[in-house]
């Protein structure tokens, strides 16, 4: 365990950049490794000190008022001061994190239906623990989130099992995937090999060059053009046409109207068919897409939209690398 008491206090850090987990081909195996649920909401980063909360976003943004019952859920704790690394998440019918569902209460105000997952514990009480081991740093905040009776607080439990058997179990339950991380390493910051993501679904953020006009509502939208930035340059991938809802379609034309552009954002020309009736527009906006694989010349399949994310800009984009598991 973490020797807090015999520390010198430590300055509290104004934000520490999140680890971020590699996209894997198959969980890692052996006994050195743990696996959690991958969760399908926004990254937040919790900061606890002198009776007060703060929410930052992956990038460092303060997104505390958007979410109210969070804050003072995460205020209640009995800890002089924390750094929580989690994730807010709202449930659907089957009990299952939803992005889409997460987009909509923060849209509508639905601050009770939130819940902040903890995973990580990277600060407590005056000591920077980030230099601990992971199972440490977990055990220290399962202590800390389990005292707090508020239903919009939840510590994100791990998995000793073998990876493919976890992973297994997740698909069979409608789960994204799982993270699985080195029991024995420090938090490191930026994307690195000690977590690992293996997905059941292909999730990830793309960026939108044009929309297509709904042919069936005015000022709506019907589908998207799709890319990501393969060294600065926008790369077509696509396009998204169902995942809609009315509400949705109308709000997407309206954050459309100002980014209008006369030329294409992507680096290479598109087919007639690809390009057919699509309005440009600057590549400012990241959307969320779940789709169930890609061609051959790397375009989306089976494309659902999602939601719009807000907290990584479009510059931030780019296609996954996949790192090959030992066997």
């Amino acid at each position: 365990m973490v020797a807090l008491s015999t520390r010198k206090p430590d300055p509290v850090p104004a934000f520490i950049p999140p680890c971020l987990a590699t996209l894997a081909d198959a969980p890692p195996r052996g006994d050195d490794w743990v696996h959690e649920i991958k969760f399908d909401g926004y990254r937040l980063q919790a900061h606890i000190a002198d009776g007060s909360v703060k929410l930052l976003t992956r990038t460092g943004i303060d997104w505390t008022a958007r979410f109210p019952s969070l804050a003072k859920a995460l205020k209640s704790l009995k800890v002089k001061s924390a750094i929580i690394d989690g994730e807010a998440v709202v449930e659907d019918e089957r009990g299952l994190t939803s992005f889409v569902k997460l987009v909509e209460a923060l849209e509508t105000g639905q601050w009770s239906e939130m819940i902040f997952i903890g995973f990580d514990l990277l600060y407590l009480d005056g000591v920077n623990i980030t230099s601990g081991p992971l199972i440490e740093r977990k055990d220290l905040l399962k202590a800390v989130l389990t005292r707090s009776r508020s239903k919009h607080l939840r510590y994100s439990e791990h998995m000793a099992s073998e990876g493919a058997t976890v992973l297994k179990e997740a698909c069979s339950f409608g789960l994204e995937g799982i993270i699985s991380k080195r029991t024995d390493r420090p938090y490191r910051s930026g994307r690195n090999s000690e977590w690992l993501k293996s997905k059941c679904l292909q999730t990830d953020e793309f960026v939108i060059g044009g929309y297509l006009v709904s042919s069936v509502e005015d000022k709506a939208i019907g589908a998207l053009a799709l890319g990501t930035f393969e060294q600065g340059k926008l790369v077509y991938v696509g396009r998204v046409g169902t995942g809609f809802t009315h509400d949705t379609a109308r709000a997407l034309w309206k954050k459309m109207q100002p980014l209008k552009g006369a030329a294409s954002p992507f680096s290479a020309p598109l087919t007639a068919v690809q390009r057919r009736g699509v309005v440009w527009v600057e590549p400012k906006l990241v959307a969320q897409i779940a789709y169930s694989t890609r061609t051959g010349d790397l375009l989306l399949r089976h494309a659902a939209f999602k939601g719009l994310r807000e907290d990584k800009p479009a510059s931030d984009v780019h296609r996954p690398k996949t790192r090959k598991t030992k066997s």
